[in-house]
């Protein structure tokens, strides 16, 4: 089988269920983002010592791949005619709430924000920071789409909570590895 299909060529892709669509459409421009993000989460494993961060990183890798999915497949296509889901998995409160207690597990070793933190640090809490911000796109993205079309709650409720943890993870693994944060602090303005 070869991995090129030549039915992108004019700018159309199929989005799950089959609807072709332009590939600047809002729908394809929040799961390309989903995917970037995905990719970034990839990169931050590979910077990252810490076990079980890279166990959660997985999960959500695969939650991203998930939702993702769902994004791809237009509202009149996600349910079948025997109204079951045309996807194997969907995002469920449940996976929002195992962010929710992640976040508050990693906060207890954090000591209390007195400033913002500017996104920095060595590598991994860095990359970390760039998925929190490329999450934060996402969720933007997801929204313009919900503008027109719906998708589920938990699907922007997921990636609201994601860009959370980001930034809480992003602060544990500069703790860890010994890198101060840079505060952006008004008193302090560099020269």
């Amino acid at each position: 089988m070869k991995i090129y299909t030549k039915t992108g060529d004019k700018g159309q892709t199929a989005l799950y269920g089959g609807t072709r669509v332009s590939k600047s459409s809002a729908r394809v421009e929040a799961y390309g983002t989903v995917d970037e993000l995905n990719s970034f989460v990839g990169m931050a494993k590979s910077a990252i010592q810490n076990e079980k961060l890279i166990g959660q990183l997985k999960k959500i890798q695969f939650d991203l791949f998930t939702l993702g999915a769902e994004v791809a497949t237009p509202e009149d296509k996600l349910m079948l005619a025997n109204g079951k889901s045309r996807l194997p998995l969907v995002i469920e409160h449940q996976d929002i709430e195992k962010l929710e207690n992640w976040i508050d597990d990693w906060e207890q070793i954090l000591q209390p924000l007195q400033f913002f933190i500017l996104p920095a640090g060595d590598h991994a809490s860095a990359t970390l920071h760039v998925c929190r911000t490329v999450t934060r796109r996402a969720e933007r993205a997801l929204v313009f789409v919900n503008e027109n079309e719906n998708s589920r709650p938990e699907l922007l409720q997921y990636l609201n909570r994601l860009s959370d943890y980001f930034f809480v993870v992003a602060r544990v693994i500069a703790q860890k590895n010994g890198t101060a944060e840079e505060y952006w602090n008004p008193a302090e303005r560099p020269e």
